[in-house]
């Protein structure tokens, strides 16, 4: 099991990774080796581009702004930003938490993490930070964090339940994941709520409430860490209906 650090060590860990870092983290993050764990029984989703929309049209649906009042998400909180592509959620993230808060961006792409790398530095966002994560690992650290943030990006990830295994330990005890996506097969770019659900249940998750987000196009999902953590050869995939 990961060994958990307190939360004053946890935002030491976070401050310590330089927000103009290159995705590159000065705070290793031990790997377990464990599993194996089971596959997604469904399609994957290619990832096309780090951009969903302009930032202008977002911004003109208040998209941020919706996504971050049902979230619940307030000044001096630590938020982790997951796919965070050229960061327009990371940098509204930062205003939003203020600078007591604080801001992790993370992506699996290393040129997209260095331009974020660089828009961080370039806009002085000293309340935020940058990784770059693996494909099954976000390598967040741990106890550090009151929401974890997926933005129209979980129906890319391939293997969904070591992802989920894995970013468990990062939560807070009172920490949620916040999904926002369109309700619609994986390989067309969405996840239908109920997979999401049953495949978060299966890690041990529990759903704390489902809303329609038509301006982030789909919905918000928030979801909550109930029990322990299962080992993984416990755990079991969702099975697709035809």
């Amino acid at each position: 099991m990961i060994r958990l650090i307190s939360r004053a060590a946890a935002f030491a860990a976070i401050v310590a990774l330089s927000a103009c870092d290159g995705g590159q983290p000065t705070v290793p993050v031990k790997r377990e080796h464990v599993g194996p764990f089971p596959a997604a029984d469904r399609p994957v989703a290619t990832i096309v581009s780090p951009r969903w929309s302009t930032e202008e049209q977002r911004d003109r649906r208040n998209e941020a702004g919706d996504v971050m009042g049902l979230s619940g998400i307030t000044p001096g909180m630590t938020v982790a930003d997951i796919g965070a592509g050229e960061g327009y959620y990371t940098i509204r993230l930062a205003a939003r938490v203020g600078k007591n808060g604080r801001v992790l961006a993370e992506d699996i792409i290393q040129p997209v993490i260095s331009a974020l790398a660089e828009r961080v530095a370039r806009d002085r966002l000293d309340n935020v930070s940058v990784r770059l994560g693996e494909p099954a690992n976000p390598r967040l650290p741990a106890a550090s964090f009151d929401r974890v943030l997926m933005i129209h990006m979980y129906h890319e990830i391939e293997q969904p339940y070591e992802f989920l295994w894995r970013l468990r330990p990062s939560l807070k005890s009172n920490g949620e994941i916040v999904v926002v996506d369109a309700d619609r097969p994986t390989q067309n770019h969405g996840t239908p709520p109920a997979l999401l659900k049953c495949e978060f249940a299966a890690v041990g998750y529990a759903l704390v409430r489902l809303d329609n987000m038509p301006s982030a196009g789909g919905y918000l999902a928030r979801f909550r860490a109930v029990g322990p953590r299962p080992d993984p050869s416990a755990i079991r995939s969702c099975r697709l209906r035809s």
